[in-house]
């Protein structure tokens, strides 16, 4: 008999054995014990279960687990888990109420629910029939399912009407904030539709009379809603329960972490509280770990800078870096690569900050500045751990671009980022941070600088002409074929009305070539060196970026708000 852990609940095989034997072969009873248990119940008529429960010779847990097991059934913690409203209403409340359980996620025609009893095949049979779903029962113990059901049910099927309802003077007196059920039905719908709208952050903007509330959907802010101040006490303290801060600390900054299941998918939230002159801040960065991995082709490389990417990585020595803001995509470009890489014959080691997702065979290291665990420690350690391939989440310092260095010179391959606006400031920036420039010639094997372009809603794309000024800006005039066409997002509801709907990513591919490598010796500028590099064909992020304008996958007036400055 077996079983497999699979994150927030356990997947177990159905059994014929019975719960005592169950129970008997874990080690969680002894003989003994099942013995004047199975005496017992002659007399009372409980289940085995509850005599053992009765007399403290079991944790409810347990039980549950054997449970479950027997009847091969899954165990769920619903406290991991933010269901969407549209889920919840698949279930009445007074059905939920009833029969002891709770909707937890729909997949398809699959619906999920936690159950007290989830062999009873009456109720399995009541739900598909109120549903029209295939009902895929798990088991859950009862406080769980009663916290849920007070959080969820209610009535309330919007922000406004869930504002509506709350009492404002309860929540001023009361001591736990955070813990009001319309609180956290708030805060658990408010993550929903940022989840859902594909949301990469959410602003809690607290101002003199109100709460701004805005969500950063492909790389733009959107204002969301408008929250009143009275709520902003209890929704900050809201969040900051969620994310393990410290609700009595307001005049310091606050970092969290909130770990989630919405629907099927794993959410990691990072949670950041800042205090304002009207009060905390709060941000949280949404990392969907499902979306996090994408193969290097589908990010949206050309053939030639794809081709370029694929031969530097194949190198055994020499630092291959990723340039560009924050939010450019350039930890998801590094994963696409480890993935990539990932064969049984390498050793790979990373330091990140955060671990944004987890692969297989790969050793990761979180960075832990409390306890002196920096990139430049967990670099000097990986040096006496025989990697191939060694993942820098970020040179930011001085210690940590030298240990860089030498490992690349000691022949490991070495992958990291750095907060350039290009490719060739990148060479520049290494020398200004004290790295000898031969030292920086010799191990540099390539620099990648990306931004993401927001893509053409395909369900409302119409063509259009852009303006005459727009294409002088962007070096187009008279050099469009005739036939050339132009496409734009009207605005529709897929797209939030936007026009745009995901995003790509444009690229600008430096090689060190022998020539390149001369210049940084003679600490040449950057700017000659993105002309020497020019020369030689590398194409700028402008030029890659009106690539996909051409090809009808994004705007000119995108390409021009993306690429600012010339790119």
């Amino acid at each position: 008999m077996s079983n497999k852990q699979t994150g927030e609940y356990i997947v177990a095989k159905a059994s014929e054995e019975k719960i005592g034997e169950i129970l008997l072969k874990q080690g969680l009873i002894n003989p003994h014990q099942l013995e004047e248990a199975l005496q017992e119940q002659k007399t009372t008529g409980e289940k085995i279960g509850e005599v053992l429960l009765r007399k403290g010779w079991l944790a409810v847990e347990e039980l549950n687990r054997a449970l479950a097991m027997r009847i091969g059934v899954s165990i769920f913690d619903l406290s991991n888990y933010i269901i969407s409203p549209e889920v919840v209403e698949l279930i009445p409340q007074d059905v939920a109420i009833n029969y002891k359980l709770m909707p937890v996620f729909k997949v398809g025609n699959v619906l999920s629910v936690a159950m007290l009893d989830p062999g009873n095949v009456f109720i399995i049979d009541e739900l598909q029939r109120i549903t029209g779903c295939r009902i895929e029962a798990v088991l859950s113990d009862e406080i769980p399912i009663r916290k849920a059901q007070d959080q969820y049910y209610g009535g309330a099927g919007t922000i406004q009407e869930i504002i509506s309802q709350i009492d404002i003077s309860k929540l001023k007196d009361g001591e736990n904030l955070g813990e009001e059920a319309p609180i956290v039905k708030l805060v658990n719908l408010l993550i929903v539709e940022a989840v859902q709208s594909g949301t990469s952050d959410i602003h809690l903007e607290p101002e003199e009379k109100f709460v701004n509330v805005r969500y950063r959907v492909d790389g733009i802010l959107h204002k969301h809603m408008i929250l009143p101040k009275d709520l902003q006490p209890a929704i900050i303290s809201r969040f900051k329960i969620m994310s393990g801060m410290n609700i009595a600390e307001k005049r310091i900054p606050q970092d969290g972490r909130i770990l989630k299941k919405i629907g099927n998918k794993d959410i990691d939230f990072r949670v950041s509280a800042c205090p304002t002159i009207h009060g905390e801040n709060i941000v949280l960065r949404i990392l969907d770990k499902g979306n996090m991995i994408a193969g290097l082709e589908s990010l949206g490389f050309p053939k030639k800078e794809l081709k370029l990417v694929e031969e530097l990585i194949t190198q055994p020595y020499g630092i291959i870096l990723v340039t560009g803001p924050t939010g450019s995509g350039k930890t998801t470009t590094l994963y696409s690569i480890l993935q990539k890489i990932n064969k049984e014959d390498i050793n790979i080691m990373t330091v990140e900050d955060p671990v944004e997702y987890q692969f297989p065979q790969i050793r990761q290291v979180l960075v832990n500045q409390k306890a002196g665990l920096t990139f430049a420690a967990a670099l000097r350690s990986f040096l006496r751990q025989d990697p191939n391939v060694i993942m820098v989440g970020e040179i930011r310092d001085r210690e940590t671009a030298e240990i860089a260095v030498q490992a690349a010179l000691t022949g490991h391959l070495v992958l990291s980022t750095l907060h350039t606006n290009d490719s060739p400031t990148a060479f520049t920036r290494l020398v200004e941070m004290g790295i000898e420039p031969f030292l920086v010639s010799s191990s540099l094997l390539g620099v990648l600088a990306q931004r993401l372009v927001r893509k053409i809603c395909s369900r409302c794309k119409e063509e259009y002409v852009p303006s005459l000024k727009l294409l002088q800006t962007l070096g187009l005039e008279g050099k469009l074929e005739p036939d050339q066409k132009f496409l734009r997002g009207k605005g529709c509801a897929l797209c939030s009305k936007s026009g745009y709907k995901g995003r790509i990513g444009i690229y600008e591919l430096l090689k060190a070539s022998a020539r390149i490598q001369e210049l940084v010796l003679n600490r040449s500028s950057a700017d000659d060196i993105r002309e020497a590099a020019c020369q030689q064909g590398m194409r700028t992020l402008r030029e890659t970026a009106i690539d996909k304008l051409l090809a009808g996958e994004t705007t000119a007036e995108e390409v021009m708000r993306v690429t600012l400055g010339g790119g």
